[in-house]
């Protein structure tokens, strides 16, 4: 059994075909479209009618390209879309120009399947564990002690999203910028941060490509290693690190150990992002985890049959769970996007 899924972000659609016969889903094939649909975003909040049917274009192609290898993908888009304030004209159009449906998947959704993702391949030894993720429109914080988070939450603290909130003006930023960035973070975390005191986890568990690059720039392995190579990112050298990147201008970041060009003006409120929050929540490691989102959703696939895809791929759209844009739901998650 061939699965896949299609994963609309800020900068890329990415395409991911897995092999499903096992207890794991073993890629086969990937593939990713560079969009940057996050730099096509008007003064409203929508995305422009040109990056719309860019977008329809990128869904288009890979869709057809994963029902060649014998899948028939899942294609969700996570914030890029879900905040834009023409969500529903995107979600028709990528329909009446390709056939496909696109989920817009909540943020708490998102959180969930990349904490299932996180704990299964860490396994049980993790204990209770929190989850990092930082991407282009929110950052996503996950605790629990089984596969289901107890409480799964995302902020609109995303690196790119910050970026052009807070560091625009000037190349490289000013120290007030970088504080600006750190204030948000720490408004924004500070109630999750709050729990975790009762909560103490044993493990901390950061993904995203964000993370996986600022480990690489402090030493970690690099990717040809495998997914099997240890990478730790450890605070202190996070630290070090928003120094190098804020003394940077944003065009020759690229030429830094694990920075892609694409990635190279963003890179920076990664970092900070990624310090301040580990420093709030008290984590002065994280282990870096090859598995993200779209595994999460093909493992749910694996152990929950093809009744519980097509749930998934038809009872994503909505984002009530989240409550209004910005502010952090401190319930506890129902799970039902997970059960």
């Amino acid at each position: 059994m061939r699965l896949g899924v299609v994963d609309v972000g800020s900068r890329t659609v990415r395409l991911l075909v897995a092999e499903g016969d096992g207890a794991v889903p073993l890629p086969l094939h990937t593939a990713k479209h560079r969009l940057r649909l996050a730099d096509h975003l008007g003064p409203d909040g929508s995305l422009s009618e040109e990056a719309v049917g860019e977008l329809a274009r990128a869904v288009g192609e890979a869709h057809g390209e994963a029902r060649r290898w014998g899948a028939e993908p899942l294609v969700f888009a996570t914030s890029i879309v879900r905040d834009a304030a023409n969500k529903q004209d995107v979600v028709r159009t990528v329909r009446e120009r390709t056939g496909v449906p696109l989920c817009v998947m909540s943020g708490q959704a998102e959180a969930e399947f990349t904490f299932l993702a996180a704990r299964r391949w860490m396994g049980w030894r993790a204990g209770p564990m929190l989850l990092l993720d930082i991407g282009g429109g929110a950052l996503k914080v996950g605790f629990g002690r089984s596969g289901v988070p107890d409480l799964a939450v995302s902020l609109p603290l995303g690196a790119g999203h910050l970026t052009r909130q807070f560091l625009g003006e000037s190349d490289p930023p000013g120290p007030e910028a970088l504080r600006a960035v750190r204030r948000e973070v720490r408004h924004r975390l500070r109630d999750f941060a709050a729990r975790m005191q009762w909560e103490r986890p044993l493990t901390c568990v950061a993904t995203s490509r964000t993370f996986q690059q600022l480990a690489r720039l402090c030493g970690a392995p690099p990717g040809r290693e495998g997914p099997f190579a240890q990478r730790l990112l450890h605070r202190r050298d996070l630290r070090a690190t928003v120094r190098r990147l804020a003394d940077t201008p944003a065009d020759e970041r690229a030429e830094l150990p694990g920075i892609s060009a694409a990635r190279g003006a963003q890179s920076l409120a990664g970092a900070v992002i990624a310090h301040t929050a580990m420093k709030l929540l008290g984590v002065r490691t994280v282990t870096i985890c090859p598995w993200g989102l779209r595994e999460g959703i093909l493992l749910k696939h694996l152990e929950g049959g093809d009744a519980t895809w097509w749930n998934l791929t038809h009872g994503l759209g909505g984002d009530a769970a989240n409550g209004p844009r910005g502010q952090v739901d401190m319930r506890l998650p129902s799970s039902r996007s997970l059960s």
